[in-house]
């Protein structure tokens, strides 16, 4: 990747190309990207850097994380305390009336963020030791709430085969670049869909490189004793930690 290569004018481009995309299903779509841009750009230029040893990637933004304060994995006070990080957020052109932005105000806590930021700030302390040699990316930077009344969170995965897979161009296209711009060691997919974005988007000799944690989900059962414990020991036999 060249040295002019400018992760904030080729993340506006994504959430450009991102917005243009139609989705049919009887859903709202929030995009952080957008509404949430300032911390975004603050998260960027702060902690996301060529010749990190690790990059991180998740799948798409919880609804109360990065739907709220537009960092991967946005648990509130992790953002706001661990990697002081705090704007004004926008609102989305149309949300679901269960699943309002409130951003830095919410008081609802995102669980897969507080168990991966904990873990973090566990192992290194401060934000500034875990990004010196780590950051964490997203793979969709969208959200997908279902219209129902419950305002169901919708992954990726279950949008329509032809829909999902103009989105995953887009997406394939932006971490592509973000791969090559911060020239990592490892790439580590927090679950399995993460992980399989990865693989699909290095060369073949670079397929190494990849390998699968955990999603500290409270919807997957395995994360839910021991998640912590559970991903440090892979991250260990995979001679990453």
């Amino acid at each position: 990747m060249s040295v002019e290569f400018d992760l904030i004018e080729r993340t506006k481009r994504f959430a450009k190309e991102v917005n243009e995309l139609i989705f049919s299903g009887d859903m709202y779509v929030y995009n952080p990207l957008e509404y949430a841009w300032d911390a975004h750009k603050l998260y960027l230029e702060r902690y996301v850097h060529p010749g990190v040893k690790v990059m991180f990637l998740g799948m798409n933004p919880g609804p109360f994380g990065m739907a709220q304060t537009g960092v991967p994995f946005g648990e509130i006070d992790a953002v706001r305390s661990w990697m002081d990080i705090e704007t004004e957020v926008g609102q989305p052109h149309r949300f679901h009336p269960k699943r309002p932005v409130t951003g830095f105000k919410t008081t609802r806590h995102e669980v897969s963020g507080q168990r991966l930021w904990s873990l973090m700030a566990e192992r290194y302390g401060s934000a500034k030791v875990f990004f010196s040699s780590h950051t964490v990316m997203n793979y969709c930077p969208l959200v997908f709430v279902d219209s129902g009344p419950t305002g169901r969170n919708i992954v990726p995965q279950k949008l329509p085969k032809q829909e999902r897979a103009l989105l995953e161009s887009v997406c394939d296209r932006y971490l592509s670049d973000v791969i090559r711009y911060l020239h990592p060691q490892f790439l580590v997919g927090i679950g399995s869909y993460a992980s399989d974005k990865l693989r699909q988007v290095v060369t073949s000799s670079e397929k190494d490189m990849v390998i699968t944690i955990l999603h500290p989900s409270p919807g997957n059962p395995q994360a839910n004793s021991g998640w912590a414990k559970k991903v440090v020991r892979q991250l260990q036999e995979a001679s990453i930690w």
